[in-house]
């Protein structure tokens, strides 16, 4: 019998001034359970755990049958199609991921988008992140690679202090924006409000 799968799709770096956006689609199994991290920290949305937590979760989703892509769209690119086309982008090539290259069946799968991701036959929900196991698992997914990213940036960019901010708009970024202009990896459209920009 075919293995069916529940499919959940978050994305990550929506709101930063810098870096890519970053879509997760993790396909779990249809009756794994996903509850607790051996030190009882559940399962939750990215954003309501830990940089620990989040590590901890990634390297417990990575090791069981879980199977996940995640697709990422760069400035540039963010600038040219605007943040929900970008977003929607990544969704498509995610899911498409999973089934051309870990051949999970799409069209046996539910698969469930957190609010504003779209993809033909899925089924968006209003925080899905904080609802369904699946989403939070890709939400967590995308933030620990795009953490991991970002850190990476700020070794080519360090004046700007990506390692702590990973791209948002924090006060020391803003202040770096303005003292050294805008680098390479930045949304010249997310940074308008910036004087001299």
């Amino acid at each position: 019998m075919l293995q069916q799968y529940i499919i959940g799709v978050d994305e990550v770096g929506r709101g930063p001034l810098a870096g890519p956006l970053m879509v997760c689609a993790a396909a779990i199994p249809k009756g794994m359970r996903l509850n607790f991290l051996p030190n009882g920290v559940k399962i939750n949305d990215s954003k309501k755990l830990t940089a620990k937590s989040r590590e901890a979760w990634a390297k417990k989703l990575k090791g069981r049958e879980i199977v996940f892509a995640i697709s990422s769209v760069s400035p540039n690119t963010i600038d040219k199609i605007n943040i929900s086309r970008a977003a929607n982008l990544a969704v498509r090539r995610s899911v498409e991921k999973l089934s051309a290259k870990n051949g999970i069946p799409i069209e046996h799968s539910v698969i469930f988008l957190d609010g504003g991701l779209h993809f033909p036959g899925g089924r968006t929900v209003i925080k899905a992140d904080q609802k369904i196991k699946a989403v939070m698992a890709a939400s967590i997914l995308a933030k620990v690679r795009r953490d991991k990213y970002m850190k990476k940036l700020s070794v080519k960019y360090p004046v700007y202090g990506f390692e702590r901010h990973v791209g948002y708009g924090t006060r020391a970024h803003i202040a770096a924006i303005k003292k050294h202009g805008l680098s390479p990896v930045h949304r010249k459209t997310f940074c308008r409000f910036v004087a001299g920009q």
